[in-house]
């Protein structure tokens, strides 16, 4: 049987692709053992679809990787999750040089434990001239928070005559949003089954295509990312056009 990348038309791979990583406590708990081994089995689905995305050419993978929402969490829980990210951070630092990876955050960094914030904060700071692939971690994010925290800044900006009201405008509300110097993402990944958004992006993926697998994140692999492109190759994007105005546009 051919590779599926072989099947992929390179000319359509999406510049950026956004993965909610779902299922990794379904999975430690079908196999009867505790939350974190499955946090902990995600790590390596994290090194494969990276590993897939910077071979198939895409420029940007940004994964939801803890949300504001998951402070809720039982303490253990959280706390494991903050140390493996240290953790894996620390470990996968001379892999992403080598591959050329640049790494890069959105959210409320300074709102994590300090270790992690400091640690996360130099793996940036020494993969900043990187330029194979971006990979973003969304932490501490949330989406209402991002939207909130822009709008407070531009009404500061009006109020301080530093920004007219008539000025405003998407494009200028994505300058204040912390993706202002990511492109939004042009096909979203959710996996374990559920089909929901889970307060990520919302302003960014306005045209984004979702695509939905029951695969636990733990058992997410190489081949299931790349089937999740070849399914967004098969799709019209028409960005409110109807497909006649695409083809004259062609």
């Amino acid at each position: 049987m051919s590779d599926l990348i072989d099947i992929l038309d390179k000319n359509k791979v999406p510049k950026h692709v956004a993965v909610i990583m779902d299922g990794n406590g379904r999975w430690a708990k079908e196999r009867g053992q505790n939350r974190l081994e499955g946090h902990a089995m995600g790590v390596d689905s994290v090194r494969a679809t990276l590993k897939a995305a910077r071979e198939l050419g895409v420029s940007y993978l940004t994964l939801y990787a803890f949300s504001t929402e998951n402070w809720s969490r039982p303490k253990e829980e959280v706390d494991g999750l903050m140390d493996l990210l240290v953790h894996s951070i620390t470990n996968e630092l001379d892999e992403l040089n080598e591959n050329g990876v640049r790494l890069t955050a959105i959210g409320d960094i300074d709102g994590l434990p300090e270790k992690c914030s400091l640690s996360l904060k130099n793996a940036i700071k020494d993969t900043a001239k990187n330029k194979q692939i971006t990979l973003v971690l969304a932490l501490n994010y949330s989406s209402k928070w991002e939207i909130t925290k822009a709008i407070q800044e531009i009404s500061n900006d009006v109020s301080n005559n530093k920004l007219l009201a008539s000025e405003i405008t998407d494009s200028l509300v994505n300058s204040y949003l912390s993706t202002k110097e990511i492109p939004d993402p042009e096909l979203l990944i959710r996996t374990s089954g559920e089909h929901r958004i889970s307060n990520f992006l919302l302003w960014q993926i306005a045209y984004t295509e979702f695509y939905f697998t029951d695969v636990h994140w733990p058992d997410f692999r190489r081949d299931d990312f790349l089937e999740a492109i070849l399914d967004y190759q098969k799709r019209e994007r028409r960005f409110g056009k109807v497909s006649e105005q695409l083809i004259t546009d062609k």
